[in-house]
């Protein structure tokens, strides 16, 4: 049963996520993967547990107890995401089923009314996939451009490059707030104030960012935010879109159905207000509400002491690793979360990775979905070690250690 705290104690912690116990191929799990998906506390496995025991029904729509229960605890968490996000109102969070499901939003609603022939969306080099299709499907339907920034070798933008690109053909800025492969932190409120600058409206990628920093969406200006739950220590299949209030209500739905209507006859459909608008049938009752409780759960400790706790082992790491022969890390920006990718030379991610999870550690391997990206660097994927809350120094020693064996195997 998870315990609030109010200091930041790594045994403590580790404590209220159960996993954490688990043995693969009879080892301890050393769990590095939570670029991929983070794992969840005990707080958020007991919300979802008593959501289906006690309170199970459909929203919205019932004026009996437990419909009216599940329809609080929903509209509760969207009221606790706000808070969260810094947004000024509760029907500009939207919930979606994850960041990519967001973008999507965002690129046919917005993009459909809003992108005429030649005008032009820049995206960056060190985009996920998740934020590259959907404009390059809208571009081509609309017509439009589609330009990207490039990266220096460091993994940071070209921010020269950049304002060389912006134009008043620029209509939308869709960039990451942190790279999922590269652990980069973006120059997000340079970015947005020089789009707005340019007339151009910015939705910012923040999958990577809400697990690892504190993020105030009525500061930065910024137009457009998603992020997934899953990456929260959330449930999967959840995940929320932030908009201003003026955009989304100029927007036009992304599907239709229950919920986002306020009338339907055979002849027309008028639609429903924010946020019901884009959220049609039956959502993720239960996902909403455990991403809730994630936040909650991450929102109980100091920020700083997190971000240095994550710091911390980002640079443990960092000169550890550096120490494996043939290592070299892909990915070196002066600002970085928690996030590690690099190559052994003469060594194909996949196998290293297949010997890691021999003895018992987790970590991701492939293109992570950022094939550009890789092509950039000329390589067909990384390694990446992924650091959350709950891994410490022990963590990374047994993985430097267990990478050493790797590499003297595949040698």
């Amino acid at each position: 049963m998870n315990t609030a705290h109010t200091e930041f104690d790594i045994a403590l912690v580790r404590n209220d996520f159960p996993i954490l116990d688990t043995e693969v191929n009879g080892r301890p799990l050393i769990y590095l993967d939570n670029g991929a998906t983070a794992q969840k506390p005990q707080s958020v496995i007991d919300v979802i547990d008593r959501y289906y025991s006690e309170q199970n029904a459909n929203i919205h729509r019932g004026v009996h107890q437990l419909s009216q229960l599940a329809t609080q605890a929903y509209e509760n968490a969207r009221e606790t995401i706000q808070h969260f996000l810094g947004a000024r109102h509760s029907y500009e969070v939207l919930f979606t089923k994850g960041t990519t499901d967001g973008i999507n939003l965002v690129a046919s609603s917005w993009g459909r009314q809003n992108l005429n022939p030649g005008d032009e969306v820049i995206i960056s080099t060190m985009e996920h996939h998740s934020n590259i299709v959907p404009w390059q499907m809208i571009c081509e339907e609309k017509g439009a451009i589609l330009k990207v920034i490039p990266i220096h070798d460091s993994g940071e933008l070209d921010m020269a490059a950049f304002d060389s690109l912006l134009s008043d053909r620029t209509k939308m800025v869709a960039t990451v707030h942190v790279s999922n492969s590269l652990g980069t932190i973006n120059p997000v409120d340079e970015i947005i104030c020089k789009a707005h600058s340019a007339g151009a409206l910015v939705l910012l990628d923040g999958a990577q960012s809400v697990p690892h920093m504190r993020v105030n969406v009525t500061a930065l200006d910024v137009d457009f935010y998603t992020f997934s739950g899953h990456k929260i220590f959330g449930p999967t299949g959840v995940g929320v879109l932030y908009g201003k209030e003026d955009l989304l209500n100029a927007m036009p739905p992304y599907q239709g159905g229950g919920d986002m209507i306020e009338k339907v006859t055979f002849e027309k459909t008028t639609y429903n207000t924010l946020p019901h608008k884009f959220e049609a049938g039956t959502p993720n009752i239960v996902g909403g509400i455990g991403l809730a409780a994630a936040i909650d759960y991450v929102s109980q400790f100091d920020p700083s002491s997190l971000a240095a706790h994550e710091q911390d082992l980002l640079d443990y790491a960092t000169a550890t690793l550096s120490e494996v022969p043939g290592v070299r890390i892909i990915g070196t920006a002066e600002k970085k979360a928690s996030v590690i990718s690099f190559v052994v030379d003469g060594l194909h991610p996949f196998d290293v990775g297949t010997l890691l999870d021999q003895q018992g550690i987790a970590v991701r391997t492939g293109h992570h979905c950022t094939q550009p990206l890789m092509d950039r660097y000329g390589i067909p994927g990384t390694i990446r070690a992924s650091f959350a809350i709950y891994n410490n120094r022990s963590d990374v020693d047994v993985f430097v250690a267990a990478l050493g064996k790797a590499v003297d195997m595949l040698a």
